[in-house]
């Protein structure tokens, strides 16, 4: 659970944690986006289901957030059993939110791969290798581009041409991480970066 202190702090978890879903006040003080603006920018950037909580319920505030399509609104004061509800019903409604991708190549293909799906990343020349359980692809990436789009709770560098998912390491020591029985280089300069 993250508490943003304010609108650029939540743009900033929401492009680097996996959430599952958002309480938005609508008001969220003086020069500050409002709650309704960042609606808007969760549903064009990050397809997160959020809820409004809000002291304000004039016709017009309730139409412009209704645009957005929050999966609720809820009036202060509230009772804990509507929060309680309103945010199990948006997480039920919402289902298995569609997991974020990632475009690689398949061969001669385009496809986009589920990045919960990825073991780890390997750098290869201009190329940067997706390995799964399956499969390896391909994409034209540099190590630096593929550690911005991948989430920081889910992966980390390891070494210079590498880049784990957290999720799937076995086991690791000083020299080495070992995902899905292969073991990778740890640089003791990203070393620090397993304990985050």
């Amino acid at each position: 659970m993250f508490e943003a202190k304010n609108a650029k702090e939540a743009l900033e978890v929401l492009k680097s944690e996996i959430i599952d879903l958002v309480v938005l006040d609508i008001n969220l003080g003086k020069n500050e986006d409002s709650g309704i603006e960042i609606g808007h920018q969760i549903n064009d950037k990050f397809e997160v289901p959020f809820i409004y909580l809000t002291a304000f319920e004039t016709g017009t505030i309730i139409q412009d957030a209704v645009a957005t399509a929050p999966y609720s609104y809820l009036t202060k004061p509230f009772k804990d059993v509507d929060l309680i509800t309103s945010i199990e019903l948006a997480i039920k409604q919402s289902g298995k939110k569609s997991v974020p991708k990632i475009l690689v190549k398949d061969g001669e293909y385009n496809v986009e791969l589920p990045i919960d799906e990825i073991n780890y990343v390997e750098s290869d020349g201009n190329y940067q290798m997706f390995y799964t359980n399956d499969k390896v692809y391909k994409s034209r990436f540099t190590v630096k581009q593929v550690s911005e789009l991948l989430p920081e709770s889910m992966f980390t560098q390891v070494h210079r041409a590498y880049i784990v998912n957290k999720r799937k390491i076995e086991k690791y020591n000083l020299k080495s991480v070992v995902v899905n029985n292969t073991e990778i280089p740890l640089s003791k300069s990203f070393s620090d970066n397993l304990n985050n």
